[in-house]
């Protein structure tokens, strides 16, 4: 009997180990597929034209997406000084001060904002910040993805901080430092690595978003001076050249997928390397 049960626990083992692999073998190979997809369509233009021209007029062939490149950049960085305080702020509130009860209905709030669709988002921005100001720019833009960016910087604040230990705390709290001292000099840079790749995550997710700039930043064949000027992206001219009908456009929509995926696995990589090395510490 006990042979059987035995016997049956291995074949039971080894169907959910294999399942497991197979599982794992075709998450890695869908992304390697997408990778490998956008590198064998758009290869062709990734050249210094593409990270250093303007595009080219309707009808011709050539240019590049340099004013889409620094317009993402421009958005993702006003949009990172607006959500970024705000959820570490109220992530050091959840963690540190707040009680039970009312815990519990902020995280609640927080998880349903993080559910709302960015189109959503988007028509929100339109009309707090394009409609007073009678136009799209790259402040509408940056706003839209700071409001995205708000829930996750406040989740991820809150779980760092909250897996800080007690010890030290109370340590610091025991030589005489005040409890906003003992947070601000002692908690938070305990768990600085967890809350810099938690951030960096955070401006991943949102770096290829496309509607809310859709509603807010518009886009810009030009360059784009100042932040009240509308602002060209990479996903809004990604969008844009795909759905045009010159080929060429297509092969640098391609190309700005790849680059933009790129640049996402680059920071995902880069947030995970620095979790591992602020665990690494820890343990010592």
């Amino acid at each position: 009997m006990m042979m059987e049960i035995s016997k049956k626990r291995r074949v039971v083992n080894a169907v959910m180990l294999s399942l497991s692999g197979v599982c794992t073998v075709l998450v890695i190979g869908v992304l390697f597929f997408i990778l490998g997809y956008l590198l064998w369509h758009g290869a062709s233009s990734l050249n210094w034209n593409f990270f250093a021209k303007l595009p080219k007029p309707s009808g011709e062939t050539g240019g590049g997406m340099a004013n889409a490149i620094v317009g993402s950049g421009k958005v993702l960085l006003l949009a990172s000084c607006i959500g970024v305080p705000v959820g570490f702020l109220a992530g050091v509130y959840l963690a540190e001060y707040s009680g039970k009860a009312f815990a519990f209905a902020i995280r609640y709030t927080v998880d349903l904002l993080n559910g709302v669709p960015s189109i959503v988002i988007g028509i929100v921005a339109y009309t707090l910040v394009v409609l007073p100001m009678k136009h799209f720019s790259a402040l509408a833009g940056g706003v839209a993805l700071g409001i995205m960016m708000i829930p996750i910087a406040v989740r991820t604040t809150e779980e760092f901080l909250l897996g800080v230990p007690n010890s030290l705390r109370e340590g610091a709290m025991a030589l005489g430092a005040t409890k906003a001292k003992t947070i601000f000099t002692v908690v938070v840079p305990a768990a600085m690595s967890g809350l810099i790749s938690g951030m960096m995550l955070n401006l991943a997710r949102v770096a290829g978003e496309t509607a809310p700039l859709l509603f807010t930043a518009l886009g810009n064949m030009f360059w784009s001076r100042g932040w009240f000027q509308p602002i060209a992206t990479l996903p809004v001219m990604i969008y844009n050249y795909a759905i045009a009908p010159e080929e060429d456009l297509h092969q640098q929509a391609w190309a700005a997928g790849f680059v933009l995926l790129t640049l996402v696995l680059v920071i995902n990589v880069t947030a995970r390397m620095i979790i591992a090395r602020g665990m690494a510490s820890l343990r010592r």
